[in-house]
């Protein structure tokens, strides 16, 4: 029974992963990073090594710019524009 109302689905296109991706934008992206910034702030706010916690939040701001890349669709378009440099 449920085989066939997958492959019914399955047919109509009705079957994809827009919601599972939607739900983890809205969700669990915006939860890593207050996890990440409670993290940032106890270890480095605590001992004062403020340029630790600067080096940290770098790389944090590169992960996060990789993922709005990833999330936006706009990567082809960034990775095109970097072949052009070097292409002419």
């Amino acid at each position: 029974m449920t085989t066939m109302t997958l492959a019914a689905l399955a047919q109509d296109g009705e079957l994809g992963t827009k919601g599972v991706r939607d739900w983890m934008i809205d969700n669990i992206i915006p939860l890593v990073l207050l996890a990440v910034a409670l993290l940032l702030l106890w270890l480095g706010g605590g001992k004062g090594d403020n340029a630790g916690v600067m080096r940290r939040l770098a790389g944090v701001v590169i992960a996060l710019a990789i993922i709005g890349l990833a999330v936006s669709g706009l990567g082809v378009d960034v990775g095109e524009w970097i072949a052009g440099l070097f292409t002419g």
